[in-house]
Formats: structure tokens, sequence, C-alpha cells
């Protein structure tokens, strides 16, 4: 065999185990704000490093409808989706559908918040690994508030009424389209999120405690359930019956709503250069019953697990190992305004001068109060819909927050059973 021959050949040989060991694989996102198209350039730099293909598999914004849709998937043993991008809340009920990551990632998880961490192990398995945390705020507009001489509020009330006033102003002055407050009331798990906010802020509990005790059915409950009640048709819109996180902030980022509840990735959109309230507007915790409460904001969060059903289970760690990165999570941080999971990232010169306000969203979620997913387990979906529906017919009219929270707490004890 002659020389040129022998180098054809060993060039041939690699090649072929280059192609056996690129595998393709399928991951599956939500599509909230700029998130795919930021998925997507990460995606490809994973590509060009391994030479793995990824397709990118997008879910619709309603994490409830995600979750309904991982459900049937994993049900069936789907094979088509190796990573799937998961809420905080989902580890306890798809925890037997992914692979344990425990050995894999022991080099990197002790970069990662152990709070965050302790949130996606159940039984000791490691079910995810986090790529960005979450905890709302209150988005103000500081021009407005200036304009009318008034302080950002410290509770509910005082929102309500700088939120009645300023509407009230702003219109007289031309601005016919403008409303005091958007949030997210459609009957979807961001209500829950919403009221639990109301609930625990008003010293009315967390829905389930911790010791598995059905607690919603109490007079602080239902009070902050029944203010929220009061804000629709006044200070938001009836509309905001069906909002979910888009719609609130496009209300918000065209400029027609004084205060806003919602998530980070909000701050980087309304800070872009087609946004009409670029620079006009700050954040800050939100408010609580009385000055006496602490602020209450629902822990959120999105991660990546491996089905167990994949047959690239090494691509698929790659890849979840890589897109949980300090170097992703601080672009992510950069690009879309979302919360590390990694702590030293807070310490960043880039990321401080980039997102001023992240140092300081650090403490809104590092005392946020999680969803009952831990202690309701397989059941917190039933749990969280029936919460949801409940505070949805309140919000909407269809009887008192004490009448449906005392037919709650019925539904809830017959769900519980013996135990959770």
């Amino acid at each position: 065999m002659t020389l040129l021959l022998r180098t054809l050949t060993v060039f041939a040989t690699l090649g072929a185990a280059d192609l056996a060991a690129a595998a393709e694989l399928s991951l599956a996102a939500n599509t909230t704000g700029k998130n795919v198209n930021f998925m997507r350039e990460q995606l490809d730099l994973f590509e060009k490093q391994t030479g793995h293909k990824v397709n990118l598999v997008t879910m619709p914004p309603s994490s409830s409808e995600q979750f309904s849709q991982y459900r049937l998937w994993l049900a069936a043993g789907n094979k088509d989706v190796d990573v799937y991008q998961t809420d905080v809340i989902w580890a306890p009920q798809l925890a037997d559908q992914f692979i344990d990551l425990t050995a894999a990632t022991k080099d990197v998880v002790g970069d990662h918040f152990p709070s965050i961490i302790q949130s996606q192990t159940v039984n000791g398995k490691l079910v995810a690994l986090p790529i960005f945390t979450d905890a709302p705020a209150l988005y103000y507009r500081k021009d407005l508030l200036e304009k009318y001489g008034r302080t950002p509020p410290k509770t509910w009330d005082e929102l309500a009424a700088t939120a009645k006033e300023i509407q009230e102003k702003e219109r007289a002055a031309g601005q016919a389209d403008i409303w005091g407050f958007v949030f997210q009331a459609n009957a979807y798990e961001g209500l829950t999120c919403n009221a639990l906010e109301w609930i625990k802020s008003s010293s009315g509990g967390q829905i389930v405690e911790p010791d598995g005790t059905i607690s919603v059915n109490n007079e602080m409950a239902a009070a902050a359930i029944d203010r929220a009640k009061e804000w629709i048709g006044t200070i938001a819109p009836e509309g905001v019956l069906a909002y979910q996180e888009e719609e609130s902030r496009g209300v918000w980022q065209t400029g027609n709503a004084v205060f806003m509840r919602n998530w980070p990735y909000a701050y980087a959109l309304g800070n872009g250069d087609d946004s009409a309230v670029k620079g006009k507007f700050e954040v800050m915790p939100l408010p609580t019953a009385s000055d006496g409460e602490e602020p209450s904001s629902t822990l959120g969060g999105w991660n990546l697990a491996v089905s167990k059903y994949t047959d690239e289970q090494e691509a698929a760690i790659q890849l979840v190992k890589f897109l949980s990165s300090k170097t992703v999570q601080k672009a992510r941080a950069l690009q879309l305004s979302q919360l590390p999971t990694i702590a030293s990232l807070y310490d960043d010169p880039d990321v401080a001068a980039a997102q001023p306000f992240m140092p300081n969203w650090k403490p809104i979620f590092e005392s946020a109060v999680p969803r009952p997913s831990a202690v309701t387990k397989v059941k917190y979906n039933e749990v969280s819909s029936k919460f949801w529906s409940a505070v949805h017919n309140t919000l909407s009219g269809n009887g008192t927050a004490a009448e449906n929270l005392e037919l709650l707490e019925i539904d809830l004890t017959e769900l519980k059973g013996d135990s959770w």
C-alpha cells in the first residue's frame, strides 16, 4: 500500500469515527421573550465545539401547556426529545422520567446556589441542572412617579392609590390608553404565582405549608384575593383576566402602564431600542399588605433535564453542562437579563455594568417563596390548577374569595387523602 493510500485510509477511518461519535439531539425549550433566539445562538456554538447537531423544539410560552405536553411525551417513552427545559416546580413530578445527573455534574454543581440545586434534587437524585433562576419584582415608571411627586409603594394599598392617581391624571392629559397596574391573571400557573405573592405577603400562608397542612382557607388569604379583585376594571384592565407574562409586558413596554409585576426577563426587553419605556423605569421588591410584612416573590427558574429514553445520553449530558455553564449563564444575564444560578456572576463587573439592577435582585430571589411542589409531590399540578381556578373565579366575580377558598379547601383535602 502506498503512503498516499495509507494516509487516505487513516483519514477515512478517523472521519467514520467522528461521524459515529457525533450525535443528533433535540432540545425542548420555551418561547418567552427572546429565549429561542438566544438558545439557538448557544446551540450553534455547541455544535461547532462538539460536532453534535441540536434541533430546537419550541414550546408554548404557557408553562402549564408546556408541562402537559412534556407529560404526554414522557409517558409515551418518547425518544424524539433528549433534553427538556423544565420549570423549577416540575422536579418532583417528572423525576422518574429523567436520568440522575449527580455523578456527571459533580465537578460543577458546587458553583450553583445550594438551595436551587436542592430544589432539583428528588430522593437524592439530581433531576435537572439550573440555567437561570427567577423571582418577580414590581416594575415602576420612575418618570411618572417623579412627575406627580409620588414615592415607590411599599404596600398593596399604596400601589393601588398611586396607580389610580397617575392613571386618572395621565388620562386627563390625553394618555387615554394608560392603566395603573398590569400583572398575570389568566387561569394558568402564572396566576398561582401572583396569588401566592398576594397571600404570603398578607400573612395568609402559602396554600399548603411545608408540613403538608392545607392552610389556604383563612381570612388573610381571602382578604388578599378580594383586594386584587378590586383592581380589575379600576387600575387594571378587564383584559388582565386573560394576561400572561407577554401580554402584560406588551402593555407595559408600549408605555401604557404605571406598574407591572413581571420576571427579570422583561428588564432587558424594556430597555431595548424599540421600547417606549427605555430608561424610564426601575424595579423594586413586590409590595406587602402592611409595613410589618416581608415582601414575597414566587421562586421561579428554569433547568435542563435529560430524558431517560434518550439514545444519546452522553451527548445530552454534555449539552446540559454547556448550557448551564458560567460562560452561557453570563451571556444569558447580559443579553436577556435573566438571573444566574452561579453565585460568582453576581460579582462579575461586566454583568454589573450591563445589568445594574441584578445585584439588587439577589436578595429578592434569596428570600423568595417556593410554590408547594416539594410537599405535594406528584399532586402539585392538580393543587395549582384548583388554586388558580378558585382565584380566577373570584377575580372574575364568580363568588367571593371566602366562598371559593372554602370550596378549595374541601377539594384539596379530598385530593390529599391520607397523605401527599
